[in-house]
């Protein structure tokens, strides 16, 4: 883990996205702290090139209501993600949880699932009870991606893309193999899986930097999906690559 123990900050991140031809990003949180919202949040003030946050609340706080309002009044702010796969099975049907996702709609914040395989059948069972709520997977449900492709992980993804209101992040791939190794015909079963179930609507790249760097450089991360998608047309390709994030997080294209 040496490579990720220092600190990575927009600077640090901007040639990267200029190499590869983005024009933004989205920051996700990294910490369960709200202290972490308000450096995201000031990232995004001071970069034009950091285009929205997902940050923490609470969510299982009594008095989660008044820091969503709080943070949904923050232009930047688009939506939030706790991580569940470090929580025990069942956590996604605590009363308290449901309450909090509950209100997210209301402040138009969406939300995102980061959680571990075993945990996708709860995610289902979530999803179904709030349709109105913008949800999306991230890490593609962290499968294994060494590997044959694990027959309940592919029914869970089938299961979640028939609900419109989950999206799933193409990410987080290089981190989910033995010892951070693979080749790009390694991805496609899982990547023909995922574009089947959710269409070239509401999938979007991700790239997991710096995490990524246990495995590869942005680039060859980036590469998974160019090589995957060149057979797309230009338009599938730009909702995939960018098109789409705008539209769940609900950032304006100039």
């Amino acid at each position: 883990m040496q490579v990720l123990k220092k600190d990575f900050l927009p600077a640090d991140l901007q040639p990267l996205l200029k190499e590869n031809n983005f024009d933004g990003c989205v920051a996700v949180q990294a910490l369960m702290q709200e202290s972490e919202n308000d450096f995201l949040l000031k990232c995004a003030e001071k970069h034009e090139f950091v285009k929205g946050v997902v940050g923490w609340v609470d969510l299982l706080d009594e008095k989660v209501e008044g820091r969503l309002e709080v943070y949904s009044d923050k232009t930047y702010f688009k939506g939030i993600r706790h991580f569940i796969q470090s929580e025990a099975q069942g956590f996604m049907g605590r009363r308290d949880f449901r309450k909090g996702i509950s209100l997210l709609d209301k402040f138009d914040l969406t939300f995102d699932l980061l959680l571990s395989q075993d945990q996708l059948g709860e995610a289902i069972d979530l999803v179904k009870q709030y349709p109105n709520q913008a949800f999306v997977l991230d890490h593609m449900g962290k499968p294994f991606f060494s590997g044959n492709v694990d027959r309940e992980w592919k029914k869970n993804i089938q299961e979640l893309g028939k609900m419109e209101n989950v999206f799933c992040k193409v990410s987080g791939m290089v981190c989910e193999t033995e010892n951070f190794k693979w080749k790009y015909e390694d991805f496609n079963p899982y990547l023909d899986i995922v574009f089947e179930a959710f269409g070239s609507n509401r999938l979007m790249f991700g790239s997991d930097w710096p995490v990524c760097l246990l495995s590869c450089e942005y680039e060859k991360v980036f590469n998974i999906l160019e090589r995957y998608l060149n057979s797309f047309s230009e338009n599938e390709k730009q909702l995939v690559m960018g098109k789409n994030a705008a539209n769940f997080y609900k950032i304006e294209l100039s």
